[in-house]
């Protein structure tokens, strides 16, 4: 190859080069990879922040990015909006060929093969793929709704795992603290006076202990357990570390149930879904009637028939004489929207059912956080400190001041539990609502002013 052919070959390829790197697809295939390339290092930020100390924000951030459940839902709402592209365009033309080819034994020499193409095309009635486009849409708007709902309960759950591992956490600390103070208590009652420590009391002491050990082992295990469930939301690897836990603040719910059951019935997701079934199914059956109606075909042939060219139009429709099928269709139809009704009616009655339950635990479980965090606690620190004066001054028993101590770590376990059942009750309540409970909206604080006023 000579110098001259291959500086032109070079310059080809560089003109190649540039006009694919300028082309449309090239641009999008660089901005995908620069938009991967930055998904990449927000995950990677992520996953940092969530070895070390992650927030819930940060939880459900990850788990919208990396949830297996939301990319099937994602992906099912994609392959929604794109049927109402089939849906809505005309089906295919058919092309046909026609040829009559006889023996030379038969056939005049005189005579060429008759042949023919025909093409044809049906047409639906006006109206029918608008018809069918509403369908679609409402099917597309139905996707998207279960994809919502399924970021709903993908957050909740994440919300009531967090609850639920920092109970564990808290629970965790609380009984090695108790047992270091028990362990404490027996060392000093092994080494008093047997008036003042027992045998049995030193006994009760030691199987204290060892059931305080055990409790931890339990918690421990199950602190596992909630760590790879939540894991596996995140689609994480199961035995992935999950840092310390920020406390979340436990704030008082605002709303009343009276007030609480239109919230539900107008953002709900499953109710929305049956709201838009109704659509679905009346516009559906809209469209059966377009189908028991008759439908139009026209074509266009040409060939060459007995030595001439001829060339014809062709129209034609169809003839829905099964009079029993189409009134069994739209009677069908029919009871499909009866039937939609009929659902929306039992996922209204089911979601004020379990409202009103969730409702009455979420109360009881603040009312148990008061009781032991207001009462119960600050009575258990005052006998706390009593008994330990007592038993320096030799007044108290050894299995008082354990007994004491006893109650002190169930009261502020019991406090841990109800907490914690609180924010998981709240993260369901407001799941079902689909909005936040424990703040008044601008709109409503500004009605309570006026009437205030």
């Amino acid at each position: 190859m000579t110098p001259h052919r291959r500086k032109l070959i070079d310059r080809l390829a560089v003109l190649l080069l540039l006009l694919i790197s300028f082309s449309p697809d090239f641009a999008v295939a660089g901005r995908d990879e620069h938009q991967a390339a930055k998904d990449n290092e927000g995950t990677a930020e992520l996953e940092t922040q969530l070895t070390e100390k992650p927030t819930l924000s940060a939880l459900v951030t990850y788990a919208y990015q990396g949830s297996p459940a939301i990319k099937a839902a994602r992906a099912d709402w994609r392959a929604a909006i794109e049927k109402y592209r089939v849906d809505t365009a005309l089906d295919d033309p058919e092309l046909m060929l026609e040829g009559m080819y006889m023996d030379d034994l038969y056939r005049d020499p005189s005579r060429p093969n008759d042949w023919q193409v025909t093409i044809t095309q049906a047409l639906p009635l006006p109206g029918r793929l608008a018809k069918a486009g509403r369908v679609a849409t409402t099917e597309a708007v139905i996707a998207r709704l279960r994809l919502d709902s399924v970021v709903r309960d993908t957050t909740t759950s994440i919300r009531e795992t967090y609850q639920e591992l920092l109970y564990l956490r808290e629970a965790k600390r609380l009984a090695a603290a108790s047992r270091e103070q028990l362990d404490q208590l027996r060392k000093a009652g092994e080494t008093a006076t047997s008036d003042r420590a027992a045998l049995i009391d030193i006994m009760k002491a030691q199987a204290q202990s060892g059931q305080l050990q055990y409790d931890a082992l339990l918690l421990q295990e199950s602190e596992r357990t909630e760590q790879t469930r939540l894991n596996s939301i995140l689609n994480r690897d199961p035995d992935a570390p999950i840092g310390e836990l920020a406390d979340e603040p436990m704030l008082a719910m605002v709303y009343s149930l009276p007030e609480i059951y239109p919230l539900a019935e107008s953002n709900l997701e499953e109710i929305r879904i049956a709201r838009a079934s109704i659509a679905k199914a009346q516009d559906a059956a809209d469209l059966t009637r377009y189908d028991t109606l008759p439908q139009f075909k026209l074509g266009l042939a040409y060939g060459d028939i007995n030595q001439a060219q001829q060339v014809k139009v062709q129209a034609g429709f169809s003839l829905p004489l099964g009079f029993g099928k189409r009134a069994g269709r739209l009677g069908m139809a029919a009871a499909e929207v009866e039937k939609m009704r009929a659902m929306q009616n039992v996922q209204i009655n089911e979601t004020r059912s379990v409202i009103h339950d969730t409702y009455f635990r979420l109360q009881n479980s603040e009312r148990l956080v008061r009781l032991y965090r207001d009462d119960l606690i600050p009575q258990a620190n005052r006998a706390m400190q009593t008994a330990e004066i007592w038993f320096k001054e030799g007044q108290g028993s050894f299995s008082d001041y354990t007994e004491t101590a006893s109650v002190w770590y169930n009261f502020h376990l019991a406090l841990a539990r109800a907490k914690a059942d609180y924010g998981k009750f709240l993260a369901k309540m407001e799941s079902l609502t689909g909005h936040s409970l424990t703040e008044l909206n601008s709109n409503k604080r500004s009605d309570e002013s006026e009437k205030a006023k």
